[in-house]
């Protein structure tokens, strides 16, 4: 079987995984100073957002299985970022003051990645790109 290089231009599946994994390195540079990766980063972002967030709402809003969850509250728990509050049957999570300190700090951290991508792609473009990817990750959301 001869495939030429129009197979790996042509695949959403391919450039998009190519995409994701340019996007994630840059992400990982510019938390490096963090001591956190982007993917934490973007969950103390969404416990902020929605104080008492309870682990399934975090997991529908992060598109990420409950187990993935847990792994995350534990870990930033054990760093003492977060806390889990009872409450009958749910568990909420809110920041803890060392949360809420280190998310004013992740703010800069976010421009410097927005800044690096719209550098190189250019500002209308990386909107586009981002409200295409957004729909279409919902449209593929609800196919399922």
């Amino acid at each position: 079987m001869n495939i030429d290089d129009s197979i790996l231009s042509s695949c959403l599946f391919f450039t998009s995984n190519r995409f994701a994994r340019s996007m994630t390195k840059m992400a990982e540079d510019a938390f490096a100073k963090a001591d956190l990766s982007p993917t934490y980063s973007y969950v103390l972002v969404v416990i902020h957002q929605y104080p008492g967030i309870t682990q399934k709402e975090l997991s529908d809003k992060l598109s990420i299985a409950p187990s993935t969850s847990t792994r995350f509250i534990d870990k930033l728990e054990e760093k003492q970022l977060v806390q889990r509050k009872s409450e009958w049957k749910e568990t909420h999570i809110f920041l803890t003051d060392e949360g809420k300190s280190l998310y004013e700090e992740l703010n800069q951290y976010f421009e410097q990645l927005y800044g690096q991508y719209v550098s190189l792609l250019g500002k209308e473009h990386s909107e586009q790109l981002t409200k295409l990817l957004h729909e279409s990750s919902e449209i593929l959301k609800k196919g399922k």
